[in-house]
């Protein structure tokens, strides 16, 4: 079994949660962003289901 052959120092270890925290808020960010658009209707890029109602009633 693969074993380290010394101790991790505490910066690095702070350093890679930092970029694993930051990689966290951009993808937030981006959801927030594409769920505001497509609720704006502004959506651009992606498809989504539309459920049309007047359809079905008839």
């Amino acid at each position: 079994m693969a074993v380290p052959k010394k101790k991790t120092s505490k910066g690095k270890r702070n350093q890679r949660h930092a970029v694993w925290k930051s990689k966290a808020a951009v993808a937030a960010q981006k959801a927030m962003s594409i769920g505001k658009s497509v609720l704006t209707g502004r959506a651009q890029g992606f498809v989504y289901p539309i459920q049309e109602e007047s359809e079905e009633e008839e």
